[in-house]
């Protein structure tokens, strides 16, 4: 039987996402930046929600999305675990959310009055321990 991987995931009231979203995008997070492997199994939706602090449900539900989209997959009695990762979205279609997502990425930062340079160097910042660990 597997072990499972703890997730230290960080919820905030503050954050404009709904719960739901800031756990799955969390897990993306951790699954791209390959700190959760692939084969990695995940805390059970009561684990998780005991330890969040929140409704199983709302695990539940994140946990449904990432399964759907494929980061995810469910083993009958077993649990959940890491997928292989495998291109499931048409290049097309990759580019149409990489779009959707800098849209909403302007919309959010343009109002706060900073160079570009300072953020483009923040996104750089944010990104490079990602790529880094993808690519290692």
């Amino acid at each position: 039987m597997s072990k499972t991987t703890p997730l230290m995931l960080q919820l905030s009231s503050a954050d404009p996402r709904p719960i739901v979203r800031q756990i799955g995008d969390g897990i993306r997070r951790a699954i791209a930046s390959r700190e959760l492997p692939v084969g990695a199994q995940l805390p059970s939706v009561r684990g998780l929600a005991q330890q969040l602090t929140v409704n199983p449900n709302t695990v539940a539900k994140a946990y449904s999305e990432l399964a759907a989209e494929g980061w995810i997959d469910s083993r009958q009695g077993l649990g959940l675990f890491v997928a292989a990762p495998r291109q499931m979205l048409s290049d097309a279609e990759r580019s149409r959310r990489l779009g959707i997502a800098i849209d909403t990425f302007a919309a959010d930062v343009v109002g706060l009055g900073y160079p570009l340079s300072h953020v483009i160097d923040q996104v750089k910042a944010a990104l490079k321990p990602v790529l880094n660990k993808r690519t290692a």
